[in-house]
């Protein structure tokens, strides 16, 4: 059933933004970023001047459907859903609307988008991870999730060099490296705590300047509107300090890249299933069901996760990148990482942790597809097989094969050849937003066919 957008709920949105335009004022805000993510993991926006915030509100903001057809070098390709005729609305979400304390005079919220008719865009990532939400909500389930976000930091100055050195050369995860970037990271920190971002942790990397923070759980929408927020807030901080920032898969070719690992958990009644369960590490029936239904689709999933082609310069193995398809307790090496947490708080932390996707990943595409997977192994009873509790590039091809663990493509045809004959994907894509996908992905492909490392990761270091 489509649903449409009614007069009387305009009217509403618009009076709501009514009360909040005085607040925003009040702190400075002259103009609110609407943001959406496009196909190839970019976010796009458009700005609205504080005092046509409320129209905005109501009515949208006008934005091409050509976007959903952009590459990450801003090509563009011919889809069913791309079509230069017509318009969008983009509709900002306003329970998740805030001033931006590292953009003074700006605030920010995540948007919807709209036909001019009032019906949901297919091509609308945002809107399709809510119907996913809906759809484990109508099954009796919630999920929790949250993003992982690595970047690098170099000097401004680097931005123009054809191998630009990085920032904070202390050691990999040092307290050296910490003490370098000391006052970025505190300005960094209290304008996520002011942006009301609950962080868990902040810490060096192992890559040369790189940086990693994790954020508190929230429901999977939620999550990738953090996962947004913060990456601007990093890379907004970051340019007040003379600083560049990059969240690209891989920076270095050869070295190790930026992971944008996603952690999820699964609850019915208000109970964890991965906690308490009568299975191996305390998983229930459901949460293994769960989990195995991402697993058996984890070659079609990286088309969303990893979806560059730089993406399989990150993707190797004994680079904790989960370059295997298999499961298990605390390996990092494996694609998925059961992460119990401690005795005693397990009901409420432990989780599955998605390792082999990375930042140029739309969020909101990758929470619908993982959901789908999810739910799909549910419906259909999914079992996991055996755990693997080493690095499975240590085992021989036999017993790999006897585990029943496969590498993963390593390339991105591979994975686009997957989610083109993968229905869990596809149906809930539908046929537009899943042509559209397929078509931006062989594009980029064939942009880079002759393409070596070097030239891979300069071209797309600074895209992300």
């Amino acid at each position: 059933m489509v649903v449409l957008m009614r007069q009387r709920d305009r009217s509403e949105r618009a009076a709501r933004a009514r009360g909040q335009v005085g607040r925003l004022a009040e702190a400075g805000v002259v103009a609110v970023a609407a943001t959406f993510v496009d196909t190839a993991g970019i976010t796009r926006v458009k700005g609205v001047p504080l005092g046509a915030f409320e129209r905005a509100a109501g009515w949208g903001v006008g934005a091409t459907p050509v976007f959903d057809a952009f590459g990450a070098d801003d090509s563009i390709v011919d889809t069913p859903v791309a079509n230069p005729a017509g318009d969008l609305r983009l509709l900002p979400d306003l329970d998740r609307l805030v001033a931006l304390a590292g953009q003074p005079g700006w605030a920010w919220a995540p948007a919807d988008r709209w036909t001019q008719d009032g019906e949901p865009h297919p091509g609308c990532s945002r809107l399709l991870a809510r119907r996913m939400q809906d759809r484990l909500a109508d099954s009796g389930y919630q999920a929790l999730a949250a993003f992982e976000v690595e970047w690098v930091v170099y000097p401004e100055a680097e931005r123009e060099a054809a191998e630009p050195v990085p920032g904070l050369p202390g050691p990999a995860y040092g307290m050296n490296r910490l003490i370098e970037g000391s006052d970025y990271a505190v300005e960094l920190l209290r304008a996520l705590a002011a942006q009301g971002v609950r962080v868990q942790q902040f810490h060096p990397e192992y890559a040369p300047g790189q940086l990693e923070l994790s954020v508190a759980p929230e429901p999977p929408v939620a999550s990738a509107d953090t996962a947004v927020l913060v990456r601007a807030t990093i890379r907004a901080v970051a340019a007040r300090h003379g600083l560049a920032v990059s969240f690209a898969p891989c920076v270095q070719a050869g070295g190790v890249g930026n992971g944008g690992h996603l952690h999820i958990s699964v609850s019915r009644d208000g109970h964890n299933l991965f906690s308490g369960g009568d299975r191996r590490f305390g998983l229930t029936a459901e949460a293994e069901s769960f989990t195995g239904g991402v697993l058996h689709r984890l070659p079609a999933l990286l088309a969303i996760g990893a979806p560059s082609v730089a993406s399989y310069q990150r993707l190797l193995p004994s680079h904790w990148a989960g370059a295997y398809a298999c499961w298990g307790l605390e390996n990092r090496e494996a694609a998925l990482r059961l992460v119990t947490g401690s005795a005693g708080e397990r009901a409420d932390t432990a989780n599955v942790e998605l390792k082999c996707v990375d930042q140029s990943a739309n969020p909101y595409l990758l929470v619908a597809a993982v959901l789908a997977a999810g739910l799909a192994g549910l419906e259909g009873h999914a079992t996991l097989p055996e755990p693997v509790q080493l690095n499975p590039d240590s085992l021989s091809e036999q017993q790999r094969a006897e585990l029943g663990v496969a590498r993963l493509p390593t390339a991105l045809a591979e994975a686009v050849d997957a989610l083109a004959t993968e229905p869990a994907f596809t149906d809930a894509f539908g046929p537009g937003l899943t042509e559209t996908i397929l078509a931006v992905r062989r594009a980029e492909i064939a942009g880079f066919a002759d393409a070596g490392p070097e030239e891979i990761v300069a071209a797309t270091r600074w895209r992300y």
